[in-house]
């Protein structure tokens, strides 16, 4: 295996084939990577942070709802190839990666970047690329440090930053040896996903990853202590598009960070107070004395006088009637919640769902 002598990554794979289980309702009718994050699909800030670190040909490994994307690139120009992938069915993460390899086009030493559908970072792509080139590894991993790594599978470097354990979600503080977490991006030399079963789902994590350190390959680790987070929760959602509305999070695709975002043909009353790095869809109707403080409201729906919203994701074409209150809550789409109503603390409303009104408080904790 010789030395790739690239000064860049040129291709990349993006993991989008997830059914976004865990952001229900919100992706029964649309992919989660195609969910509005900060006034655009969450995908088009990954895309062209790639673009920006060097990479002119991305492959889209997709499986649910695969024709929202394939819709969407068609009418899409974001400055790079785009080449869409459709698995038959879930193969997961490793899987997915083998299926894109016969849209790839590096040869077996080149270096491919292969990062996750549904997580927002800061991460420099372009210097993990560069670590991975100069210590000629096979695979390099982007690592970062989380408060509590129980939820996650835990990746230990030892001093000279070579990957030496893949671990699963610890169950007890003694299993706990690092703080550091698999981040959701990583570049391979393209002969490792050659070697990667075809046909049948794998998982990178608990095969790909190990079965390299199994034969001895090498498997650098980058900590990255910037940025990082997992869009994969409703409330975890509300918070990337908010902090990619105020700056804090890094993208291309937000042209000017401020304390909202309002998408064009919008309609917002001048007594409405937007805060929080709210964003407002195209077309939606924001109606006078409204409140509306870090949250989501997508293309189309309507939001009646004297609302508060904090903290929500209300879906598209969705209404909201005068008066209610909505506080860590998700709003399906085209739901109907009359006036007066207060949903609280997790609740779900589903697509086209009606609730009459009269001032009913409902919350997730009973």
């Amino acid at each position: 295996m010789g030395l790739w002598h690239a000064s860049a990554v040129t291709e990349a794979v993006l993991l989008v084939g997830g059914q976004g289980t865990r952001l229900r309702p919100l992706t029964i009718n649309t992919p989660k990577p195609m969910l509005p994050v900060a006034g655009v699909p969450f995908t088009v800030h990954q895309i062209t942070r790639a673009r920006d670190a060097g990479v002119t040909r991305i492959v889209l490994a997709t499986s649910y709802r695969a024709e929202v994307f394939r819709e969407f690139i068609d009418g899409a120009d974001l400055g790079i190839e785009i080449v869409i992938a459709t698995e038959d069915a879930p193969l997961g993460t490793g899987g997915a990666i083998r299926h894109a390899l016969p849209h790839l086009q590096s040869g077996p030493d080149a270096p491919v970047l292969v990062f996750n559908g549904d997580v927002l970072s800061g991460l420099d792509i372009e210097g993990l690329v560069n670590h991975h080139i100069a210590g000629n590894a096979d695979a390099t991993l982007y690592l970062t440090p989380v408060a509590d790594p129980r939820a996650f599978g835990l990746v230990p470097t030892d001093a000279a930053g070579r990957v030496t354990q893949f671990l699963e979600k610890p169950q007890t503080l003694e299993e706990i040896v690092t703080d550091q977490i698999n981040a959701g991006c990583y570049v391979f030399r393209r002969s490792v996903i050659d070697a990667i079963p075809a046909g049948r789902p794998v998982s990178v994590e608990r095969e790909t990853f190990p079965g390299l350190l199994a034969a001895n390959a090498l498997v650098l680790g980058v900590v990255d202590h910037g940025y990082w987070l997992d869009l994969g929760t409703p409330m975890a959602f509300v918070q990337g598009s908010s902090d990619l509305v105020l700056g804090k999070a890094p993208s291309p695709a937000v042209l000017k960070p401020g304390p909202y975002l309002v998408l064009a043909e919008a309609e917002v009353a001048s007594g409405a107070v937007l805060t929080g790095g709210s964003a407002i869809g195209r077309r939606a109707q924001i109606s006078t004395d409204v409140v509306i403080d870090g949250s989501v409201v997508f293309d189309d729906a309507r939001i009646g006088a004297g609302a508060h919203i904090t903290g929500s994701i209300i879906g598209a074409g969705a209404t909201i009637g005068a008066s209610c209150v909505i506080d860590g809550a998700v709003i399906g789409d085209g739901a109907n919640i009359g006036a007066g109503n207060e949903l609280l603390a997790g609740v779900r409303i589903w697509p086209g769902m009606r609730i009459e009104a009269g001032a009913v408080r409902f919350s997730s904790d009973g």
